[in-house]
């Protein structure tokens, strides 16, 4: 597909842009600046023109399990209060880190510092 060609979009890509297209020139941006905003939000939305043979390589099926797995432990992880992956509780602000105290049940969480709620809840953790 040569540079510039619109051959291997869908009618509905087609359509979308002239449309996104007509927007842009009502707004008053010119014609070849609306004209490539819209081929630009079409490629953005929809990934470029029309693929051939589908979007990809699958997954095998243990690779899938794999991933379902690891989203699960992460889902349960944040249900119960506990940092995500790469999560610094330093990074948070006090009352991140007393909110977390509360879900976790802290006694005495409210009269705490922020160096000392991070003590507690890294002890925690």
């Amino acid at each position: 597909m040569a540079r510039g060609d619109k051959d291997k979009y869908t009618d509905k890509q087609k359509r979308k842009a002239e449309h996104i297209e007509e927007g842009y020139e009502a707004k008053g941006v010119s014609k070849g600046e609306a004209e490539a905003r819209a081929w630009a939000t079409v490629n953005k939305q929809s990934g470029g023109g029309e693929r051939k043979g589908g979007s990809g390589q699958k997954k095998s099926e243990p690779a899938k399990a794999r991933s379902r797995q690891s989203s699960a432990k992460r889902a349960v992880a944040t249900k119960h209060g506990k940092p995500r992956a790469g999560e610094q509780l330093a990074e948070m602000t006090k009352a991140e880190l007393l909110e977390r105290a509360r879900k976790q049940n802290i006694a005495g969480r409210s009269t705490m510092n922020k160096a000392k709620l991070l003590e507690v809840l890294r002890r925690a953790d």
